[in-house]
């Protein structure tokens, strides 16, 4: 017998270099269906899904702090970005035949909604995907923060951190064959070990509300699927010791 689905209600925290080819940056259409897909097979499975997702892939705002940029000029450039990647992903997505909301911290009425959140639960009850773009809409915040936040304020059950690597890590596995990988750290191991996993806002922000944080590959083809029925996959971060 399967066993039941664990999480009701996801919030999926993407890189912005999921969106691009190996090694590369900017937008892959390719790369963005093959989001799509996965997403697809999670809402085949009856579950509610919100995505918000990084801007890395087309701007990285250390690169203009290291030119003298300022701080908040190089976050709002981040947080455009963000938006021009969510409306690759609902165009892959609709691609797919999900029906596909984008809203924007960021107000921008010509491609997407502003984000409300009374609006966005209402989004994912009718059985909508939705994809949370612009950051907080304030500099000074990652996509990690507004990927918890958005979590804490729609009701989700987990905050699944999708990366291109099978759960955290004591080094960088793509550097040290030694590396260990973690099955279950707590939210203050995570902080003091330094583990970059997300930023230190995020995590607290979890911790203090009890939000499970979920690290799994998202391009292993089982590895969603099983995390969602409860089994062992990825790295959990919660409060249990």
């Amino acid at each position: 017998m399967a066993n039941a689905i664990k999480y009701k209600r996801i919030l999926l925290k993407l890189s912005g270099e999921s969106l691009a080819a190996n090694g590369t940056t900017g937008i892959d259409p390719l790369r963005a269906e093959a989001v799509a897909e996965r997403v697809h097979e999670v809402k085949d499975m009856g579950i509610d899904v919100a995505i918000v997702i990084g801007a890395g892939n087309l701007w990285r705002g250390k690169r203009g702090l290291e030119r003298g940029m300022d701080r908040a000029t190089a976050d709002y450039m981040g947080m455009l970005a963000t938006v021009m990647n969510a409306l690759a992903l609902m165009d892959a997505m609709e691609r797919r035949g999900l029906v596909t909301r984008v809203q924007s911290a960021i107000e921008m009425h010509a491609v997407a909604e502003p984000y409300i959140r009374r609006r966005a639960i209402r989004h994912l009850e009718k059985g909508r995907v939705v994809i949370l773009g612009g950051g907080t809409g304030n500099p000074y915040f990652s996509t990690d923060t507004a990927a918890a936040l958005r979590a804490m304020e729609i009701g989700a059950d987990v905050v699944i951190k999708a990366t291109k690597v099978d759960g955290v890590y004591d080094a960088d596995p793509m550097t040290n064959p030694n590396a260990v990988r973690f099955e279950h750290l707590s939210y203050m191991d995570t902080i003091n070990r330094r583990l970059e996993v997300m930023d230190t806002t995020a995590i607290t922000m979890c911790m203090e509300h009890n939000l499970p944080i979920l690290v799994l590959n998202l391009w292993h083809p089982e590895s969603l699927r099983l995390a969602l029925h409860g089994e062992k996959t990825g790295t959990l971060i919660d409060a249990n010791p």
